[in-house]
């Protein structure tokens, strides 16, 4: 388990904390993802249609998996736990994006999945809602496209997106 890769879960359809926690727990016994930090819980106003407000967070963990590979047993994982295909911006049931990969860029095409992956996630820098929990776990982690910190990057984007509500659940 030796790559380091960040998650950002969220939620905004029935029990919001629980359908991320059953999301880390099955990721966790699947045996190919170990956990190792997770954020708070916060609340977040959708983009988008209006809509309930989601529950984020970011896990940082470790993978022996190759990012298709990650991305299969997240898709699993999203499907397993009642996640139906939507169009972009509806609600969700659950809802994981690989944040980051080590410190890799790169883009993945394949003919299993309709969208490229994109590594590192291309609206980090857009959304608080993934900056701010990701700042609380990793302020020093530095964005390999940006070569900045995500604490720098976060206070810059601050004043940006203040249309974005964000709050802590406790």
């Amino acid at each position: 388990m030796k790559n380091k890769i960040f998650l950002g879960l969220g939620s905004n359809i029935g029990d919001r904390k629980e359908n991320i926690i059953s999301s880390l727990s099955f990721l966790q016994s699947s045996g190919f993802i170990n956990i190792n930090k997770i954020s708070s819980f916060y609340e977040t106003s959708p983009v988008g249609p209006k809509q309930r407000n989601f529950y984020n967070i970011v896990a940082e963990a470790l993978t022996c998996l190759k990012p298709q590979e990650l991305l299969c047993l997240i898709k699993k994982t999203e499907e397993i736990l009642g996640r139906k295909p939507a169009k972009r911006w509806t609600s969700r049931l659950i809802d994981i994006d690989i944040l980051f990969y080590n410190n890799k860029i790169f883009t993945l095409r394949s003919s299993l999945f309709t969208l490229p992956l994109v590594i590192p996630h291309k609206e980090i820098c857009s959304r608080l809602f993934v900056l701010i929990p990701f700042a609380e776990i990793a302020p020093e982690f530095v964005h390999p496209v940006l070569n900045r910190k995500i604490k720098h990057i976060l206070e810059k984007k601050l004043l940006t997106l203040r249309n974005q509500k964000v709050k802590i659940i406790k």
